[in-house]
């Protein structure tokens, strides 16, 4: 009866550990299956942690970029509002300078003009069909030449009565005009004048012819000395070489300079360019 009790208890025993194996291997088995769920977490959770790290990073960097751009698209607002005025000020000041040379237009087409009538009036006046007087626009400016052997015998100042024919019918102009002021140019050849005490060379006998129309014009034929202005230019504006006596008849005679009244116009036309917004 002993034996057989021992031999149960022993089965007890065995099949007792034989079940605790089994377990123990079990745990074992689900052990190494959660520590190897816990090492693929633990590297997943690295990974997102570093992913975590970059775009926290990403993020910063996008914040600042934002920033910049906020504060460039500010500074481009700013700009192209600073651009729109500078445009119409520009297009203000073609408007001005458009304006001005409009108005120069305007003041050289006055004066050209008032140069047409005037040359025309003295052309009527004085007459063109003498080859010795000539009615003319210089430069602007509108001049009687007439030529010496009208006016004065050879190497005299002395105005002829011949002359004052011519004188009159200028005199004639001049009087229609009061508000014209000219200017009586003596001119000579380059032959030299041989002094005689009175005169010394050929700028004293052009001046001296030039003085003596002036004295004509105003003692004689009633034009206002304040209209006159006596120059002489001597020999040394001649039209031509003095190379033969027809080339020297030329070049002695004598320009009745009319300055008409057209100031206001050059005057216009200077400030205008010397304007500082030009």
């Amino acid at each position: 009866m002993k034996k057989y009790i021992f031999v149960l208890a022993s089965l007890a025993v065995l099949s007792t550990s034989c079940g605790t194996k089994k377990k123990i291997a079990a745990l074992e088995a689900k052990n190494k299956e959660i520590q190897d769920l816990l090492n693929s977490t633990t590297v997943k959770l690295n990974m997102c942690m570093s992913e975590k790290d970059a775009l926290a990073t990403q993020v910063d960097f996008l914040k600042k970029n934002n920033s910049e751009l906020i504060s460039n698209i500010g500074n481009m607002t700013t700009l192209t509002a600073k651009g729109a005025e500078n445009i119409e000020k520009a297009l203000e000041t073609i408007k001005e300078k458009d304006l001005k040379i409009t108005r120069m237009q305007d003041a050289l087409t006055k004066k050209d003009s008032v140069t047409l009538a005037l040359v025309t009036s003295l052309k009527r006046e004085v007459g063109i069909s003498d080859p010795d007087i000539e009615v003319n626009v210089e430069k602007g400016v509108v001049f009687i030449s007439i030529a010496d052997k009208l006016l004065f015998k050879s190497g005299s100042y002395t105005v002829t009565d011949r002359a004052k024919e011519v004188l009159t019918k200028v005199a004639k102009v001049i009087n229609s005009k009061p508000d014209f002021e000219c200017m009586v140019e003596g001119h000579t050849d380059s032959v030299p004048f041989i002094g005689n005490g009175v005169l010394l060379d050929n700028w004293d006998l052009s001046v001296k012819r030039s003085t003596s129309i002036v004295r004509v014009l105003t003692k004689e034929l009633g034009v206002k000395p304040s209209q006159l202005i006596a120059a002489g230019r001597g020999e040394y504006i001649p039209l031509v070489d003095n190379i033969n006596a027809e080339n020297r008849s030329k070049n002695r005679r004598t320009r009745v300079v009319i300055l008409p009244k057209i100031d206001q116009f050059y005057d216009m036309i200077e400030k205008e360019m010397k304007n500082p917004k030009n």
